[in-house]
């Protein structure tokens, strides 16, 4: 696995030697701005709308803005001056059960790769197998590209996982929605029905059985235009009439329901295709 950073896990007198790895990259199809006459992408410029004029790299200087349009210039030797020391460890700070931490200061996973030699993966072995046992994780903290990272190292399958955090005070305060829900009450009956929709959607994880209808379709798109065809535009959808709660959460039943009866049906399909298939090929 190809890694982007290498140190090591550090805890009292404990080092485990490790490599930052990305666990997730977007497949999003990327565009760029073209002149529409020539098909020439566009540049863009460093312009200075005081002068009037394009700005060459060494005339550029980052700025603290203090209030509308007024600037404290910051200078690199500023920022040299509270820079980090550059670091190879990953410190830990406390361990905490893993259940306590809130999804909501997740920001990017990374998978901590074990070292090459046999000996040397011990240790993160070792450290892996008494985080599944006691479903605790390890927080601490991380030098990256010179910034300073808040960090969770937790057990995935059989293997670390990093997360970088965000601080409490990047987290917006939900207070605002808190208040709201508390002061609005729901009825029995609706909590019901509301109860047979989860029931009727529950499934497992499966994350194979997901993909982005928008991607597959602008993929789709493309590969039409490339091959010259003409692309028709949908049709408008028609807006939903507006019902009650009580009838939307009992057509929502009914709409899960039916959706299911369907796929029942198909997976019961494709199981006969199958067998009859492989049925087939043993009396050839």
């Amino acid at each position: 696995m190809r890694t982007i950073w290498n140190g090591f896990i550090s805890f009292g007198l404990v080092n485990i030697p490790v490599g930052l790895a990305l666990a997730t990259q977007r497949s999003d199809v990327a565009f760029r701005t073209l002149h529409r006459e020539c098909g020439t992408p566009i540049r863009q410029r460093r312009w200075c709308p005081f002068h009037e004029r394009e700005v060459e790299a060494d005339e550029l200087v980052k700025g603290w803005e203090v209030s509308k349009g007024q600037f404290v210039l910051v200078e690199e030797s500023d920022l040299e001056a509270v820079a980090l020391q550059r670091s190879q460890a990953i410190d830990i700070l406390r361990f905490v059960r893993l259940e306590d931490v809130d999804p909501v200061y997740f920001d990017r996973t990374y998978y901590l790769a074990p070292a090459g030699a046999e000996a040397q993966r011990r240790p993160y072995v070792l450290l892996l197998r008494a985080m599944q046992e006691s479903g605790m994780a390890a927080v601490g903290k991380l030098v990256l590209w010179g910034k300073e990272n808040l960090c969770l190292i937790r057990a995935q399958g059989d293997a670390l996982a990093l997360e970088t955090l965000f601080y409490a005070e990047d987290v917006r305060s939900k207070a605002e929605i808190e208040e709201a829900v508390a002061a609005t009450e729901v009825r029995a009956p609706e909590l019901e029905l509301a109860g047979q929709v989860i029931s009727s959607l529950a499934g497992e994880w499966n994350p194979d059985e997901f993909e982005s209808d928008y991607r597959r379709d602008l993929e789709a798109m493309l590969e039409a235009k490339l091959a010259g065809e003409e692309i028709a535009r949908p049709e408008p959808v028609p807006e939903t009439p507006v019902i009650d709660l009580m009838e939307a959460l009992r057509q929502s039943v009914e709409s899960a329901q039916s959706r299911r009866s369907d796929e029942r049906r198909k997976a019961r399909g494709s199981s006969a295709r199958s067998a009859s298939a492989r049925g087939s090929s043993r009396r050839s």
